[in-house]
């Protein structure tokens, strides 16, 4: 198609400002590298959530050309490499609703954004791929039929792109594509670590909050609800992943996400929750008590495996393996375990157990807050971004306990991304004490 001048009306909104064009250039040209050059890869770009939603891309469509657009597609040939970037017509109508969207007649801004080679219009996608023979295609959120739900029999989006594929040329392989960006997604680049660092200060500012918003009476949702305000007024989109907020009982539910019982007091509560920052997230786990002070047994358990934590976050370091690392912070925690008293012979088995678990340096972070990429089966290097989360299980009484951050490892460490959150029990007791935004700003009015 003929190249336009950008559309004058256009504006900054329409396109992210976080990445040049040149990072996803190099992307793009490591996927070349990697599929083989008689193959192309070809992704699609997610579809609006709902009228008048706030758009979010697919991930792995955002990783390689950073487009917002509803419907769009990318083509990366790796004989020729080149990348055709294909995007809706302009759509006059939704524009006088909605405001400027980047679309097929801005081709020459488009390029210039994203470093494609071409833009074309959606309706030329299936032609151009009618002669290719081996295609890579993301299939990473590819999700199987569920059994319970019988009359669904609908398959997925993944599933449905690549039988249209198939259709438009019947004689390709069809490849993953998934694993390929899981890879080059595993080590983050400056500008990724600058968005990380920031969703990490803004999870440890709402958790922060959270802890002066506490007090027994209140619901598990609202204390979700001063993060979200937390992570909204500081420019994220709302939160990375669904909200655990767990009081008392809830936190033996690794992943309880219900958020809608009332905090008792005499309780623990746990929260893990971070904010979606220019598609990055971050991670983290704390537990504080709902009426402000720690329990003998609240300090006991908790207090060991911030110890624990401590000490893992001390040994993290570049050149070495995760397994090195667990096995050095497991002789220090052991030596302290017997140096305690314990108050139950179960929650001392408890902690000796937790020497024996091998997931406390635990999964990537980075635009999933499950991030993938292998990163325990070689030494640590630069650019890696984990989460450390140490935890403990008391089977006898229904007790889970954890404390999480995110750190990425640095030249000659680590940074711990989320530290803004208290750590240290008295630090958390005295925060405690401090007023919160619900009770300064008289934000809960409660129903007769």
């Amino acid at each position: 198609m003929s190249k336009s001048s950008p559309n004058p009306n256009s504006s900054p909104s329409m396109f992210q400002t976080d990445f040049p064009s040149s990072e996803f250039s190099a992307r793009r040209k490591d996927v070349f590298d990697r599929i083989g050059s008689n193959a192309v890869a070809v992704l699609q770009g997610a579809s609006p959530r709902g009228e008048l939603e706030l758009f979010r891309q697919s991930n792995e469509f955002y990783y390689l050309c950073g487009i917002e657009v509803p419907y769009a597609y990318l083509l990366l040939d790796a004989c020729s490499r080149k990348t055709i970037l294909y995007l809706p017509k302009r759509n006059v109508d939704q524009e006088r609703s909605e405001g400027p969207i980047l679309n097929a007649d801005d081709a020459d801004l488009a390029e210039k954004l994203t470093g494609v080679d071409e833009v074309r219009r959606t309706e030329e996608f299936s032609a151009d791929i009618a002669d290719a023979e081996t295609v890579y295609v993301p299939q990473g959120s590819e999700k199987h039929h569920n059994p319970l739900d019988l009359l669904n029999t609908h398959p997925t989006r993944e599933a449905r792109f690549i039988q249209r594929l198939k259709d438009f040329c019947p004689q390709v392989k069809i490849q993953d594509l998934s694993p390929i960006i899981f890879s080059l997604r595993t080590l983050k680049s400056p500008n990724e670590i600058k968005l990380m660092q920031r969703a990490g200060q803004l999870t440890g500012l709402a958790v922060a909050e959270a802890m002066r918003c506490t007090k027994p009476g209140i619901m598990e949702f609202q204390l979700r609800s001063v993060a979200d305000f937390i992570f909204l007024a500081n420019g994220a989109k709302g939160g990375g992943y669904p909200a655990i907020i767990a009081g008392g009982a809830n936190a033996w539910y690794g992943h309880y996400f219900r958020n809608n019982c009332e905090l008792q007091d005499g309780d623990l509560v746990l929260m893990d929750y971070a904010p979606d920052y220019g598609y990055y997230t971050s991670d983290i786990g704390r537990m504080w008590p709902i009426n402000g002070e720690y329990t003998a047994w609240q300090r006991e358990l908790y207090g060991f495996i911030v110890e624990y934590h401590k000490t893992l976050l001390k040994l993290i370091r570049p050149d070495v393996l995760a397994s090195q690392i667990m096995d050095e912070a497991a002789i220090t925690m052991e030596d302290l375990i017997n140096r305690t008293n314990f108050s139950k012979d179960y929650y001392e088995k408890a902690a000796r157990k937790a020497l024996e678990f091998r997931g406390h340096l635990s999964h990537t972070v980075g635009m999933d807050v499950h991030d993938r990429g292998d990163y325990r089966s070689q030494p640590l290097v630069t650019g890696t971004v984990f989460s450390v989360d140490p935890m403990m299980w008391i089977p006898e009484e229904k007790l889970y306990i954890r404390v999480e951050d995110t750190v990425i490892i640095t030249e000659n460490g680590m940074e711990n991304l989320t530290q803004l959150a208290p750590l240290e029990l008295d630090d958390v007791e005295m925060v405690m004490k401090e007023k919160g935004i619900l009770e300064n700003h008289h934000l809960i009015k409660y129903l007769e």
